[in-house]
């Protein structure tokens, strides 16, 4: 059960890998990763955090899929700094018994790292910088928990 933050790259399969599964109680594992994707005049996203709230924020998270679902095990890594275009952001990794678990585990904390997680995002385009506001979509995905 594991939380990292981090500037540094990461590579899925070594994150997966770390999974605890070992045991053969493992039948699905599922992943999400996130992208800086291009939109507009985007060219470059920039992430703030305070390192001891993010954490903390992440591992409650993490410990609330614990008790909804039986999970072996989950991995969070969220990264911070300047990320370009193409460039991964984060990624939750979710190792369940059953897949319906596991997809919905990883659905609750990709919902909460969305709208909870203290990350403050500045989008760097061709008109300049600016802080991004949160979006209440996010919110709205958080009624179905």
């Amino acid at each position: 059960m594991t939380v990292l933050v981090q500037e540094k790259n990461f590579n899925l399969a070594d994150e997966i890998n770390q999974l605890k599964t070992a045991d053969g109680a493992t039948g699905a594992i599922i992943s999400f990763i996130g992208i800086v994707r291009g939109d507009k005049s985007l060219k470059a996203l920039e992430l703030e955090h305070y390192p001891k709230m993010t954490f903390t924020a992440l591992e409650e998270i993490k410990n609330k899929a614990l008790k909804k679902w039986n999970l072996i095990d989950v991995r969070i890594v969220h990264r911070f700094g300047h990320l370009s275009l193409g460039e991964q952001i984060m990624m939750v990794a979710v190792a369940a018994p059953h897949r319906r678990e596991a997809f919905e585990a990883a659905d609750y904390i990709m919902d909460f790292l969305k709208s909870r997680a203290p990350f403050w995002k500045k989008e760097h385009g061709d008109n300049g910088s600016v802080w991004v506001n949160a979006n209440p979509e996010d919110e709205k995905s958080l009624a179905r928990w």
